[in-house]
């Protein structure tokens, strides 16, 4: 093992850049791949088209006839780029994407056979959804499932097969995918958002969500991914000792992209284009081999496709260049994790973004009631936005000196916080005088200056905003962005309702417009003040200081999925059109679920890994100290011998403690794990999984890793973190 492991290091020392040569303009290869609004005025009849932008923009049902012509089209311009076959291509709740490929190639006759696929075939599906996460929605002896078109989101071609974004449900009509409940919540801020905007314009009659995520990742070369059964298994490093130097001299952030890594990254990017993502963006990230792409910001639901796609087309790539990508939150001990950050903000019809100020006071107070209320949103909701980015993944990084804490808060500058201030102070309860309306505008007049002069990220903030959006920082690098996307835009659907029909009962009662406006703002500034943070998200003082504000701090999965017991979220969901109480539940069960599984895999796998790899290098390289010792007392005598291998009966007896504690706490890992089982209701199993399974993973680590310093290097089985995360 030790041969092999040593061997496939040697191998990754000799690997060349494997460059794909493209000699044209990279904006020539935007969307080549994708049926795109341009591909349809191509391709469908004037009247199909128009159809079908009513669709995509208004949600407007397309009839059979132009279904028809759409599949039909579809089907023509696939084939034109290889298609072969077709797959819905949907995202079930295992966080993953999922397909089914079926040929356009159908039999019409002895030797005869023509490519078929009509309206039917395009609108819905009925794969087998037998094997799906579905939280008891249905059972498993009933298979059948849906999935049902979403025009709002193009169809693409990979290799050769059409591939066309579907939502997920069960014959009953329940969500048992994350697009489902994001369409619907985009829906709900959208009819919110707007009917709040009409107060500033009469014009504005649609509010889309737009996000631009950062996708963090690690790059490990193949061979030595391969001698890693934790890494294959978990997408972790169970075991290893941190290396001599790390991320300390803060080197690799932003440094020069190494040859090997820049062809990987050119391929999958070029493969991005193609498929219409727009991926700008690549470097360095501070930890070894880790690094980042970033897209342009587009639609919130478009975005999270593109973002699911990118993650597989980044693995399979990955292969070609000898690379195996880990998008685990916390690969490896010791530096930092990887995290997504979801840049979420609103946009208009007429071109505005909601979450930046603008050119005088009445826009000004636009943007001012919109960051306002999300900042209300936040602070009401801060247990449900810990619990949609929980995960047995996630709870490594978060709060490990690298990552936003597992506290919600909200970062928005020292100079923003310092002009609610005075908002909230200023606007009095009575009437305003004209002078009061004057200084307010002159005040809020003043916010682009604010933002110009206060453009620093507070990285430590889960919830940073940054000029003209917020950074939803706490998201995982696994996950898929839709989990937070839904909650986000619920509460702020929620939030924007509320607001709107206090308002109103303001106006209704004589005030004037933006008095009622401001007057709400000011309760809502001094009720949501409490979430504001502008200081180390990191430090222990926080820790503190947000206990002493009431806010909380959910450090594990178990403990965070709690919130979805809450009758208030349920009715949130409900009152909103997202998830109705069956749908929340059953993803209350798949989520606790899928963290015992998690953490019980780990379990297995470190249990096998301390006996089967571990032990034997331990006790080889033991029996060969102990052969030497015996080698020197039989050639100097007992009293010279036993001085002349102090160094060696020192050592044997170091890892004989090691090895004997390993062994006791893997026992131990054993018999809680054999506890828990036992256990039957989901969530009171998750928890002993967290309590009384996972935390014996770390005394079972500290001995490995001490061991991995202490056994001869050319004995220790598994690639170690010095070879894996400084391989170019």
């Amino acid at each position: 093992m030790a041969t092999k492991r040593l061997r496939a290091y040697q191998d990754v020392l000799n690997r060349e850049p494997k460059h794909i040569e493209y000699d044209g303009k990279l904006s020539e290869l935007f969307g080549k791949n994708v049926f795109h609004a341009e591909v349809m005025r191509e391709y469908l009849p004037s009247e199909t088209y128009k159809s079908m932008m009513e669709s995509i923009n208004n949600g407007k049902r397309l009839d059979r006839k132009n279904a028809d012509q759409v599949a039909s089209s579809m089907k023509e311009w696939s084939i034109s780029k290889g298609a072969t076959h077709y797959t819905h291509w949907f995202q079930p709740l295992t966080g993953a994407t999922a397909e089914k490929h079926d040929a356009f190639f159908k039999p019409i006759g002895p030797g005869k056979a023509i490519e078929r696929f009509d309206g039917d075939m395009l609108v819905q599906q009925e794969p087998d959804a037998s094997s799906f996460p579905n939280g008891g929605i249905r059972n498993t002896f009933e298979a059948r499932g849906y999935t049902a078109w979403d025009p709002s989101s193009p169809a693409f071609v990979i290799g050769k097969t059409l591939c066309i974004p579907t939502i997920f449900i069960s014959y009953t009509g329940e969500s048992l995918d994350y697009k489902m409940p994001l369409l619907k919540a985009l829906h709900a801020v959208d009819t919110a958002a707007v009917e709040v905007c009409q107060y500033f314009d009469k014009n504005v009659t649609k509010v889309n969500t737009t996000l631009g995520w950062e996708q963090e990742y690690f790059l490990i070369d193949q061979a030595l991914f391969n001698a890693r059964p934790d890494l294959i298994m978990t997408g972790r490093a169970l075991f290893g000792h941190a290396p001599a130097k790390g991320q300390q001299l803060e080197d690799h952030y932003f440094g020069s992209i190494p040859e090997r890594v820049t062809a990987y990254m050119r391929e999958f990017e070029m493969e991005s284009l193609l498929l219409g993502i727009p991926v700008t963006t690549r470097h360095n990230e501070v930890a070894p081999n880790q690094f980042e792409c970033a897209p342009i910001f587009e639609e919130c639901n478009l975005a999270n496709d593109h973002n699911l796609l990118l993650m597989d087309l980044m693995e399979k790539i990955a292969r070609k260049h000898d690379f195996r990508v880990l998008l685990h939150e916390k690969p490896f001990a010791g530096v930092n994790g990887s995290g997504k950050h979801n840049n979420w903000s609103l946009s208009t019809n007429t071109g505005v973004n909601l979450l930046a100020p603008g050119k005088n006071p009445k826009t000004n107070l636009q943007f001012l009631t919109f960051f306002v209320n999300t900042i209300k949103a936040i602070h009401d909701n801060a247990d449900l936005l810990r619990a949609c980015i929980a995960s047995a993944g996630n709870d490594h990084r978060l709060g490990a000196n690298e990552a936003p804490p597992a506290i919600i808060s909200a970062f928005i500058g020292t100079q923003l916080s310092g002009l609610l201030d005075d908002i909230e102070k200023n606007v009095k309860a009575g009437k305003m005088t004209p002078q009061d309306k004057t200084e307010l505008k002159l005040n809020i007049g003043k916010i682009p200056q604010i933002l110009l002069d206060n453009t620093d990220r507070n990285r430590t903030s889960p919830f940073a905003f940054t000029g003209n959006k917020f950074e939803f920082r706490a998201v995982g690098s696994s996950a898929n962005c839709g989990s937070a996307m839904i909650v986000l835009n619920t509460i702020m659907a929620k939030q924007l309702k509320e607001f709107k029909k206090l308002v109103d009962a303001r106006i209704d009662k004589g005030e004037a417009k933006d008095e009622a406006i401001l007057k709400e703002l000011q309760g809502i500034i001094k009720h949501s003040k409490k979430i504001r943070f502008e200081g180390n998200g990191y430090g222990d003082e926080w820790v503190k200081e947000a206990e002493k504000r009431g806010l909380a701090n959910l450090k594990d999965t178990p403990r965070a999925l709690k919130v979805w017991h809450d009758k208030k979220v349920a009715k949130l969901f409900d009152e909103m059109g997202v998830l109705s109480p069956r749908e929340l539940d059953a993803r209350r069960e798949i989520e606790f679920e899928n963290y015992i599984l998690k953490i019980q895999i780990e379990s297995r796998l470190m249990g096998d890994i301390t006996q089967n790899y571990l032990i034997p290098a331990t006790v080889e390289y033991q029996n060969k100290l102990i052969l030497n010792v015996q080698g020197l007392i039989n050639i100097l005598g007992e009293k010279d011998g036993k001085e002349a291998s102090k160094a060696q009966m020192s050592l044997i007896q170091r890892i004989s403690e090691h090895m004997n504690a390993m062994k006791s706490a893997s026992d131990n890992m054993l018999v809680q794990r054999k506890l828990a089982n036992k256990i039957e209701e989901a969530e009171e199993k998750a928890i002993a999984y967290c309590d009384h399974v996972k935390s014996t993973f770390e005394e079972i680590r500290y001995h490995a890793d001490k061991l991995e310093l202490l056994v001869d290097d050319e004995l220790w089985p598994l690639p170690k973190f010095r070879e894996m995360l400084f391989t170019r």
